[in-house]
């Protein structure tokens, strides 16, 4: 009889862990990342002035993004807006270089006037880069009137069936 209890509680530990397992990590990644930028910065941003986040952009086109670059924008602009930041909606701006299918682009010559004129205290970009197994994601909060960085995290995504969709 103990040998069943123990056999039902092992298999019951393994169907949690699977079920554990198979839950999608994007979004808490994505989440934990934009944590991770937030905790950096401290002190450093005022509430009271807004942040732009542009479009995450694949490191080798940097022109181009995916759903993956533009939904992990998304979900950092959600994040910091739970944290109590303005975040200024940019796909409702005509001035930004826009594209279809990519999205909110700023190119490092347009960062400063787009930042100045939204008078936005900060910009949060980044990249990400395609391995066979992994994508890695780079995301940096820079000041725009100097270009500095005052936050950076880097993390992994598996690449994995629904990652791989996003990148089509």
């Amino acid at each position: 009889m103990k040998k069943l209890a123990s056999l039902s509680l092992a298999v019951a530990i393994a169907v949690i862990l699977a079920a554990c397992a198979s839950q999608p990590q994007f979004i808490p990644a994505n989440y934990a990342a934009a944590d991770a930028l937030l905790e950096q910065l401290g002190d450093k941003l005022s509430p009271s002035q807004p942040l732009i986040v542009a479009t995450i952009v694949n490191i080798d086109a940097l022109e181009r993004s995916s759903t993956l670059g533009r939904l992990v924008s998304e979900q950092v602009s959600a994040r910091f807006s739970q944290a109590g930041l303005k975040m200024i909606e940019m796909k409702f701006r005509n001035n930004v270089y826009m594209k279809q299918d990519e999205g909110e682009l700023l190119l490092t010559r347009e960062l400063r006037d787009v930042a100045q004129n939204h008078n936005a205290q900060a910009v949060i970009v980044g990249t990400y880069g395609i391995s066979d197994e992994t994508v890695f994601v780079n995301l940096k909060v820079i000041q725009p009137n100097t270009n500095i960085v005052i936050a950076v995290h880097d993390y992994v995504l598996p690449k994995d069936a629904e990652i791989r969709s996003m990148l089509r």
